[in-house]
């Protein structure tokens, strides 16, 4: 794997917290005009929440904008829409590779948080 590949790698896991979001991002790309909740709803085949939290996150991460049209593919900066494209590559060509990427960042993540509560034995404070 190319340093490129790494890069593209870490940009995925910080910005995608499901596979949802990234297939969100991915919809948004594919026409780039505003669409509305329903429209993403159907075409995914996902639910309500799912896409929801997908758009916050996205909106969040500058690469989408939500607006009285609706919601449409944005990025903030140049940077993050060559990120996006190279993360579209990458998802075409190695999809294992990307999913493994989001779901190790989350659980990566969540272990974290998990091992913040974890009760030692013999430790007083």
């Amino acid at each position: 794997m190319s340093r490129s590949d790494e890069e593209v790698l870490r940009f995925i896991a910080a910005s995608f917290p499901s596979v949802w979001a990234l297939e969100v991002l991915l919809a948004l790309r594919s026409e780039r005009r505003p669409w509305n909740r329903a429209e993403l709803l159907t075409a995914l085949r996902a639910s309500e929440l799912v896409v929801s939290r997908a758009l916050e996150g996205l909106v969040a991460g500058g690469m989408a904008l939500s607006d009285d049209e609706g919601v449409r593919y944005q990025p903030a900066s140049n940077e993050i829409d060559e990120c996006a494209e190279r993360t579209e590559q990458m998802y075409r060509s190695h999809p294992n590779v990307v999913r493994r990427a989001i779901v190790s960042a989350g659980m990566s993540g969540a272990t974290a948080f998990a091992d913040a509560f974890k009760l030692r034995k013999g430790r007083d404070d």
